[in-house]
């Protein structure tokens, strides 16, 4: 993700820059992070690391996570915004692989956005469940979206987002295979190596990345703006989410192509 919005950026497709990258792994924890790291210094990107899981060692503290932050969690979180405060105030914070929970004074003070794999009136869950949900209501659509990062977790209101059609050549066998098995037979038979699961699958992940970087265009536009708390357009006209459907089909229709 990184790379494709650097990209967007110095190709002038969009009008921002990245401020900061703030990492809760520190050099060192893992391959990934590290290469991570080399790659944010190759584009000139400050990169502000600080370990919740040393955090977390230092103060012999256990890593669950719940509904309710105990408040040691959110004494991680000012010791982020501590480490933040060297810089301007964000117009934008995307969440991208953050494991942890937001406490209610960080994304109260900044403006943070996350992606949900699922359309916006779509099922709640991890991808898996909400491919198995999809699969058991033998559903027409999914989609991928967008939202605000509130203090009700996964419950902010909904900033851009797409949606597709699972139905139709490239579903219609597939949806036969299944004839009318629900999820748990089909966890049994064949788990989430099932055709139909994994179609699925492949057409929302492939979707994810280009919202993240169109919304991000957006917001530079000004077709997006996040006023009090409300997601308005353009105009500064509230919107249930901005739909960039069209937008996102004509940026994956060749990569989709090449996979199916």
């Amino acid at each position: 993700m990184l790379t494709a919005v650097q990209e967007s950026i110095a190709r002038g497709d969009i009008d921002a820059r990245i401020e900061f990258i703030f990492l809760s792994r520190e050099p060192g924890e893992s391959v990934e992070t590290d290469k991570f790291i080399e790659l944010a210094g190759s584009y000139g990107i400050p990169v502000i690391p600080y370990s919740y899981q040393r955090y977390r060692k230092e103060r012999g503290l256990s890593g669950a996570q719940s509904d309710t932050l105990p408040d040691w969690r959110l004494d991680y979180d000012r010791e982020v915004m501590k480490r933040l405060e060297q810089y301007s105030k964000p117009d934008l914070c995307v969440l991208a692989g953050y494991m942890l929970i937001v406490g209610p004074e960080m994304c109260t003070r900044y403006t943070m956005i996350n992606l949900h794999p699922a359309a916006p009136d779509g099922p709640a869950g991890t991808w898996q469940e909400v491919i198995w949900q999809l699969i058991d209501e033998r559903a027409e659509s999914s989609g991928v979206m967008i939202h605000l990062v509130t203090p009700e977790l996964d419950k902010g209101p909904v900033v851009s987002y797409c949606r597709f059609p699972i139905r139709g050549k490239a579903f219609d066998e597939l949806w036969r295979e299944i004839d009318d098995l629900d999820s748990n037979a089909i966890k049994a038979r064949e788990g989430d190596q099932n055709r139909l699961f994994q179609m699925i699958r492949r057409h929302g992940a492939v979707r994810e990345l280009p919202l993240i970087v169109s919304t991000v265009k957006a917001f530079s536009e000004g077709r997006i703006k996040v006023e009090d708390g409300n997601i308005i357009d353009s105009q500064g006209k509230p919107i249930n989410g901005y739909d960039l459907s069209g937008e996102i089909d004509r940026m994956v229709e060749t990569g989709l192509n090449a996979t199916l």
